[in-house]
């Protein structure tokens, strides 16, 4: 037997044995993923109430949420306010003081639905929303993952490492918007994914009923439940944060590019006019107005209440509308208004903070942002940082150079690229579209509506480094072992800096050990 015939490993070979016990195949089928959501659940809820402090920007959205519960819209708050909500004195707004507001309310009520049951009054109420929404993004990571690399290996590979990483779990932590954000932008994603395999289906099931003509456009899909579903998704993610008209966007040109690629390989005679000009303004018909309408919908407590800021702004002399929408009711008037004053805020806003962070420093992690410190007097501290993994992070920052230059030259050889340009277009959505904004000020944390992508750009890669069963020896006993070391090194990293990502008080010596760069202090 020579070399060459010798494959896979011997580690295959255990697991070979093992797993024909259909006990062993159902622990590792659904065990395997329980324990991840296991463990990213025990480090996001575990002391999730410490510490018992407002800490950075829930000062906006846990005071707005609750305010929103009551009135319907956010009200403004004395300015030393937050020492007293934490102590308990949760109604110390003033109605008739409208604050106004940066951002949709969506994800404000999704925090609300935290507090009420504790009436407010606990630091674990605040954050129980999000903290839920950051395991539940471990969660559709897996599914993704799973989906479009068709590995259960990699599905759990994908989730454990979103699981321990320190931007994912202090982003969980925290009463913020930008978990929610990313976890119903990442619904909307694996929407359209279905959304590509229930259309391949409805087109082969056409082409099937008929034989192919010279003049055929293809079908136009009206009955597409998962591209409807997607939509909903985007809207409600642009609901809760601007940034989500992005995934919006990017994605319903991948949906658009899908069509007309499925059509190419389908033998559509016309299969790129047909795509642009059928199926492409139905997909737009059956996804915009549905995103719209959904993102109008979260605004229902600021319409149906009267003391919103901004509320009747069209009814004051001189700001109604005049001419052909003259029409319009004044209650839209004015919320069109509180839009376009948001756009200003949100487009133009660049006032200094210690903690800003340039977008082209993202990838390379050049300034995280700290949430919360305080320096006790017995040589202890204690702090919120909010600091990826540095070895998925930075691993997975080259991932993504990597897969695209795989999708390069797999397209120079007419290979699969489907799976790998995926995974590059939900980069592109939560990424790319900030290079437009480098002179705000914007922070990075704002990654976790794109790190899922780049955690499943570093499994991709992974997968390519394991191989296959059927691989030559040397060559998969090598690839599982750098795999393997690779893992252990993220888990043993995260446990070292799991307690500067959730507030334990630490000698101030190891604290500082975390450090690593100037900037990250």
């Amino acid at each position: 037997m020579t070399l060459v015939e010798l494959t896979g490993s011997r580690l295959d070979d255990w697991w070979q044995r093992v797993s024909a016990d259909p006990r062993v195949a159902a622990a590792w089928r659904w065990g395997a993923p329980a324990l991840v959501l296991l463990v990213a659940a025990v480090t996001r809820l575990a002391w999730l109430g410490l510490p018992h402090e407002v800490v950075f920007d829930e000062t906006y959205y846990v005071k707005d949420a609750w305010t929103l519960s009551h009135l319907g819209y956010e009200a403004g708050w004395p300015a030393d306010a937050n020492g007293a909500f934490a102590a308990g004195d949760v109604d110390g707004y003033r109605p008739d003081d409208p604050s106004f507001i940066a951002h949709p309310p969506l994800g404000k009520w999704i925090i609300a639905l935290g507090m009420l049951p504790s009436g407010g009054q606990d630091p674990f109420g605040w954050r129980v929303s999000v903290a839920i929404c950051g395991i539940l993004l471990v969660a559709a990571t897996m599914l993704l993952a799973r989906l479009l690399l068709g590995s259960h290996l990699l599905a759990v590979i994908a989730g454990g490492l979103l699981a321990i990483d320190g931007n994912a779990i202090v982003m969980s932590r925290v009463g913020l918007l930008d978990s929610i954000l990313a976890l119903l932008a990442l619904l909307g994603a694996i929407c359209v994914l279905v959304d590509r395999r229930w259309s391949q289906a409805r087109l082969a099931e056409w082409l099937g009923r008929r034989d192919p003509r010279p003049t055929d456009w293809g079908p136009v899909l009206w009955r597409r439940p998962w591209l409807i579903a997607a939509a909903a998704l985007f809207g409600a993610a642009a609901s809760v944060k601007w940034s989500g008209l992005y995934f919006l966007a990017v994605f319903a040109v991948y949906s658009v590019l899908s069509d007309a690629v499925l059509r190419r390989q389908a033998g559509v005679a016309f299969w790129l006019t047909g795509t642009m000009l059928r199926q492409g303004p139905a997909s737009f018909l059956l996804t915009v107005p549905l995103a719209a309408a959904v993102y109008l919908g979260s605004w229902t407590g600021w319409f149906v209440s009267d003391g919103g800021y901004y509320r009747h702004w069209a009814e004051q002399d001189g700001n109604a509308w005049t001419g052909p929408l003259s029409w319009v009711p004044t209650a839209f008037q004015s919320w069109w208004h509180y839009q376009e004053q948001m756009y200003g805020y949100n487009t133009s806003e660049s006032s200094p903070h210690p903690y800003a962070a340039n977008p082209l420093g993202w990838l390379l992690m050049i300034r995280p942002t700290s949430m919360y410190y305080t320096d006790f007097e017995d040589g202890t501290a204690a702090t919120i940082l909010d600091v990826a993994n540095p070895v998925i992070w930075w691993a997975g920052a080259a991932a993504i150079l990597g897969l695209l230059g795989i999708v390069i030259v797999r397209l120079t050889r007419g290979q699969r690229v489907a799976p790998y340009a995926f995974i590059l277009t939900g980069i592109v959505a939560g990424y790319l579209p900030w290079m437009l904004y480098l002179h705000r000020t914007v922070f990075f944390f704002y990654v976790i509506a794109f790190e899922p992508y780049l955690v499943l750009a570093l499994v991709a890669v992974i997968g390519l480094l394991i191989g296959h069963r059927d691989d030559p020896a040397p060559r998969r006993s090598t690839g599982l072992a750098v795999v393997g070391g690779f893992l252990v090194l993220c888990t043993v990293v995260s446990l070292y800096f799991y307690p500067v990502w959730t507030g334990e008080i630490v000698p101030t010596w190891f604290l500082q050990s975390h450090f690593w760069f100037p900037t990250w202090v």
